[in-house]
């Protein structure tokens, strides 16, 4: 096996074993994970059970999402803009 993948899309890890749906990756570098909502330090070295679907081929970056209050005034300028277009198709 001894395939290098990420774990979470961010975190080197190296996959040591597959089984359904888990595999059981050493942690290639130091990082912060959580388990049953406590914070864990894993370091490297340490072998984990994770599912299949939490390890990536390649890194990825993670999604940030936009802040709530950009995404309203965006849709209120989307708005004014539409409304303004009809208003000016109305006068000609």
């Amino acid at each position: 096996m001894n395939k290098v993948r990420y774990y979470k899309g961010i975190h080197k890890v190296k996959v040591v074993t597959e089984s359904l749906g888990y595999l059981i990756v050493e942690a290639l570098e130091e990082f912060d994970d959580s388990v049953n909502g406590e914070k864990v330090k894993v370091v490297v070295g340490e072998k984990r059970i994770v599912p299949i679907d939490a390890v990536y081929n390649r890194r990825v970056l993670p999604t940030v999402k936009e802040h709530t209050y950009e995404l309203k005034m965006e849709e209120k300028l989307k708005r004014l803009v539409e409304k303004e277009e009809r208003q000016k198709r109305g006068k000609t």
